[in-house]
This record gives C-alpha cells, structure tokens and sequence, in this order.
C-alpha cells in the first residue's frame, strides 16, 4: 500500500502563506493558545509532532520549553522548520519515516500531537492508531467537525478555492467518530477545543482583522464556537489515566 503523505504539503511556503497576514495571524495565535492550554497538563514532556513540519505548534512547543521531536514523511517537510527554529533560537529534532508507521517503540513520547493532518489521510484510524500506540500520556489532535458551518463544505469548496488557491478536498469528522477511534485504542477524549464559528476561508475572503476578532468574540461569547465550532482541538488520554 503506498505511503500517505500529505504532510509534505503543508510544510510548503506556499502552504504558510495561508497563514500570513494579520488575520492568518489570527489564526495561529488562536490556535498556539489552545493547544498550550490543552497541553498544560504535561508542561516541558517530551512531544512527537507528527505531520509538523508547518512548524505551526513544534516552534512555540519548543519556545515553551517542550522537548520537541517532529516526524515528517521527507526530508523536505523539515526544511522550513529548520529555518524558523534557527531563527527563533529554539531546537526542535526532525526525523523522517511513515506516518502511518512511526518509527518508534509503544509509548517512546510522553505526548504526541499532530495538527493539519487527520482530514487529508485516507487511512486516518491507521494514524490515530499510531499516535496513541507511540503517546504514553496523552494526544493532541484537530480536525474539521462535520456538525458546523463545514456542512456547507460541499457546496462552497469551488468559492474556498478560490479563496485560498491551494485549499485540497478534506475529511470532515462527527465527535463520536473521533470519540470512537480512540476509544478503539485505549483512549478516551478528556478535553476539546472548538477555534472559530464562520470558516476560516471566509475570514481569508473578507481579509479584515477588526470584523474576525469580533465577530469570533461575539460567536464564542454567545457559546455557538463551543457547539458548532471548527476546527475542533482535541486531547486524548488513556483510559486507565481517566479511571
């Protein structure tokens, strides 16, 4: 079976320009408080970035003083990561193998995390198994929530694509299915994290910091980001840690 590896991607320049400007900012900043508040728990444990050479969590992980490692499919998908951690004075160590067979023992990383990746694997309970076969305390995940704004996906991908240029069609995922591939692997979800109400493409669309930050305050304010909010951070851990 050939070896997925849509990681190679997202660890593009082209990929990080969907991130740039100040609402892309936005985005990332959002995100980075989430997923260390999500990670609090387990504050400097050692973290398995799968799929991270976006460098969008391994950077600040490591500025936090996580002992980061991230795997990515080619060499290539640690190129800009380099770069950026060299110029953040940060080190993060990156290695290369299968996503879908990570190249280490059961519970070699106290946490493993892996962001920007879940929707664009075909076989993405093989991969869920894998993080929580490496992880020996927890997983940190996101995904596009199906019960959302992303219902419209369908019928706005042309629109999103237009929008964001390099946008690729993507799984979209229901709590329970989630929810379940853990728990097919000895894991329970202990904590989510919905980042915003209107999709993300739209915000790229109106390009306007002012409306993204308030309108996202509103939408969480009012409690519609915690019921319909995508994408949906997530933590898992073991069930025997749970009981």
């Amino acid at each position: 079976m050939p070896m997925e590896a849509p990681d190679i991607e997202t660890s593009s320049e082209d990929y990080a320009r969907r991130f740039s400007g100040p609402v892309g900012g936005l985005f990332l900043s959002v995100q980075e408080k989430l997923c260390l508040e999500l990670l609090r728990p387990w504050r400097g444990c050692r973290v398995l970035d799968v799929g991270g050479g976006h460098a969008q969590l391994a950077i600040p992980l490591a500025a936090s003083n996580y002992d980061v490692t991230v795997l990515g499919s080619s060499p290539f998908c640690g190129e800009r990561l380099s770069r950026l951690a060299a110029s953040r004075s940060v080190k993060v160590t990156f290695v290369t193998g299968d996503l879908l067979n990570l190249p280490f023992p059961d519970d070699s990383y106290d946490v493993v995390v892996s962001l920007r990746l879940l929707p664009h694997v075909n076989r993405w309970r093989g991969l869920v198994r894998e993080l929580t076969r490496v992880a020996r305390q927890g997983v940190l995940i996101d995904y596009p929530s199906l019960i959302s704004v992303n219902m419209a996906v369908p019928l706005l991908f042309k629109l999103k694509r237009k929008v964001e240029r390099n946008t690729r069609p993507f799984l979209r995922f229901t709590k329970k299915e989630v929810s379940d591939a853990f728990r097919q692997n000895g894991y329970v979800i202990s904590a989510t994290r919905p980042e915003f109400f209107l999709p993300m493409a739209l915000h790229r669309a109106l390009n306007s910091l002012p409306f993204s930050e308030c309108s996202e305050r509103l939408f969480r304010t009012l409690g519609l980001t915690r019921l319909l909010g995508s994408p949906v951070l997530v933590r898992a851990e073991p069930k025997s840690e749970r009981n």
